[in-house]
């Protein structure tokens, strides 16, 4: 008789579209903007290729920021699936400088020579440190849900500090270390084995549905 051991967490991490402020250079943060149209074509070419994939999932939670919304809408519609809406999967509150261009925060703001990771990004906004510790807090919510396939739609920042969590790389100072790059509608795909406490990292940055994601 086989043991009935508990099922695997199957995660797919998706990162949005692009959005207006990618497509202009902008440091978003938590400031809104809209897919464009290159970023729709992209969520609908990953619709398309999980339908024919026949790739399922049980729950799909998104970032509520419009680009995120209107990335899992898109392919929970194609799915016939649900989305639910919870802000720990926001991007990083970047303070003042949420919104700018990259010429604009170099021009209207004064940048140290070092940082750590305990500093905040764009005076007043999260730094590395708060954000890995948000990241944790959205992994761990996840993992006390009933395992189960989710697919989590949300934002390269808090993405790659969702990843620095499961691999247990803590955040270093001058914005050094590890990065997992997630192109625009790129995924990874994870698998945990709560009764090993096992991680499996099957896919990174995968974009095969839209090659010029890079």
């Amino acid at each position: 008789m086989m043991e009935n051991r508990p099922k695997p967490f199957l995660i797919t991490l998706l990162r949005h579209g692009e959005s207006v402020g990618n497509a202009e250079s902008r440091w978003q943060g938590q400031a809104d903007f809209p897919l464009t149209e290159k970023g729709r074509a992209q969520a609908y070419a990953l619709a398309e290729r999980w339908k024919k994939e026949e790739v399922t999932f049980d729950h799909v939670i998104a970032s509520p920021l419009t680009r995120t919304k209107e990335t899992a809408e898109i392919i929970a519609s194609a799915l016939n699936l649900k989305v639910e809406f919870d802000p720990l999967w926001l991007e990083r509150d970047n303070g003042e400088f949420a919104g700018l261009t990259a010429h604009e925060v170099r021009q209207n703001f004064t940048h140290p020579p070092f940082t750590t990771p305990y500093d905040p990004v764009g005076m007043d906004g999260e730094g590395d440190w708060e954000l890995f510790l948000r990241a944790g807090q959205a992994l761990h919510d996840l993992l006390k849900r009933d395992p189960a396939r989710y697919l989590i739609v949300s934002h390269g920042g808090l993405l790659n500090q969702f990843m620095h969590a499961v691999v247990g790389v803590t955040p270093q100072a001058n914005n050094t270390g590890v990065r997992f790059r997630f192109s625009n509608t790129a995924f990874a795909q994870l698998i945990y084995s709560p009764h090993q406490h096992r991680w499996a990292i099957d896919k990174l940055n995968d974009h095969l549905h839209w090659l010029e994601a890079e």
